[in-house]
Formats: structure tokens, sequence, C-alpha cells
């Protein structure tokens, strides 16, 4: 299926790692644009290097997106600022903005601090303010956007660890559904996508931890089974993995999916218990 996204100049930010990482290469692949977004330049300068050096080796029939480069702390005004001017001057323009970055830390009520929480919130919520307010007028100017939140099913069905995490991941959905409604009859698009519990490298380090501490053994096919029975199960009775999540972020920005506008969708086999 051609998702018609040649040509298409996307900023993601927060990837220079796991599920980010995974949303630009595939939308490289699908002919988009790419901004590399994060703070870790040598990261990301990797990353763009791997996707250009994949387009200058395939054929003359497929025509791979181009990968550039934006470095900034998202959670401070000026820090947004600047990705934004380094993404216009690499592409001209943003079509579409995948809002990725985020930051989660493993603990509970007892020991997240009020402060703790706004920080997070700033980082996990605000950034996303940022960059949505920066880039909508050049969408607007161009009659046509995709906006998107990465979320989590947690902001569906929270744990009782990681409170804070959670409830920032839901602030999220709630924004994704106003802004829809801002933006009616603009041709700009707002979802969400909330992953499951998805196979990157920092959750494969989190469950090999917990792992030790809970004698699960070391290998992971076996971690995984105590993951489905022990923390999230689900009825496709696997854990997920990037390409899952990045397949369905590379259809939802795509002009195919001009008629999903303010959904929260989920990537999670299943595992969160509702309806909608």
């Amino acid at each position: 299926m051609d998702l018609q996204l040649s040509g298409k100049r996307v900023l993601v930010t927060g990837s220079t790692s796991g599920i980010g990482e995974g949303i630009v290469k595939i939308l490289a692949h699908e002919g988009a644009n790419v901004i590399v977004h994060g703070r870790n330049k040598q990261q990301a300068d990797r990353i763009a290097e791997e996707i250009n050096k994949k387009r200058s080796s395939i054929s003359s029939n497929d025509n791979g997106g181009k990968a550039y480069v934006a470095i900034g702390d998202l959670s401070k005004d000026e820090g947004a600022k600047e990705v934004v001017r380094e993404s216009l001057k690499s592409v001209g323009d943003i079509d579409i903005l995948i809002n990725n970055a985020a930051v989660y830390v493993n603990r509970g009520w007892t020991d997240a601090t009020p402060n703790q929480w706004a920080e997070l919130y700033n980082f996990n919520v605000l950034i996303a303010v940022r960059m949505i307010q920066l880039v909508i007028p050049r969408m607007k100017n161009l009659g046509w956007g995709r906006i998107i939140q990465m979320s989590t099913g947690e902001a569906t069905q929270p744990f009782a660890f990681m409170p804070d995490y959670a409830a920032t991941k839901a602030a999220l959905v709630n924004i994704t559904v106003s802004l829809s409604k801002e933006l009616a009859q603009t041709g700009i698009t707002v979802n969400t996508i909330s992953p499951g519990i998805i196979v990157t490298h920092n959750v494969i380090q989190f469950y090999r931890q917990t792992a030790i501490d809970k004698g699960w053994g070391t290998d992971w096919k076996e971690i995984e089974k105590h993951i489905l029975t022990e923390v999230l199960n689900n009825p496709v009775g696997r854990l997920g993995t990037i390409e899952d999540v990045a397949n369905l972020v590379a259809f939802v920005s795509s002009p195919l999916a001009s008629y999903i506008n303010g959904a929260n969708l989920r990537v999670d086999g299943g595992s969160t218990i509702t309806i909608n």
C-alpha cells in the first residue's frame, strides 16, 4: 500500500532511541523527510546517517526520504523554538508532528513528591503543548497537517505504581480531543496512539532487573512469559514490538487516514480492558 507520504516533512520528538527511532525509520522508508530530534547529537547523527545511507543505496524506483537532525531541550520554551527553527532550515516546513518525547521514572505514591509530579508534567505534557503551538500556524497555512501524541495504555488503565507518569499520559489523550475540535475543518487531524508494553532497550533493562528481584531467571522468553502472566496479559499472547507501533503511526500520519480524528488508538494486543 502506498501511504502517500513521499515528500512529507515530519518532526518526531524524542527519536534518538526506542519507539521514536522506529518511527523516523519507517516514515523515511515511506518517503517522508524526517527530523531526528533529541538531546544527544551523537545518537541523532547516527540514526540520520543510517537512514541517509540506506536511501543512497536503494534503487531509483524506491523514493526513500532524507533525514536531518535537530537538537534541543523541549522542556524550555527557547529550546522548543530552536528545534523548530532548525527543522525549518532543513526541510522548509512541517507537515507532520509526532509528540513522542517523554520521561518516565519508576516510582510510586509514597516516593514521588509534588514537585516531581510538576517536573514530569512539564516534560511529558508541556513539551507537547510547546511544539503544538509552534507548528499549528504553519500547518494552517498549508491547509493540511497531522499531529500525533504518543501516550500509553496506562493513561486509560493505570497501575498502582508510576501514577505521575500515567497522569501525564492521560493529559495527552485529553489534549488530543480538545485540539481536534480547535482545528476543525482546517485539514489538520489530531490523534493519540497508546502502546502497551513494547520491547525497547529500556523495557528490556527494566524487566531484566525485575526478573532478578522476582527470581524469573535470565532467559528473555521466560521473562516475557512472566510479564504476560504477572504484570499485563493480552489476548495476542506476546509483547509488542517497535514496528507494531511505528507502522500504525505511519498510517495515521498519512493522507489515507484523513477520517481518523480525535481518536485514541491502542497498540497493546488487547490488554486494555475497554470496549472503546
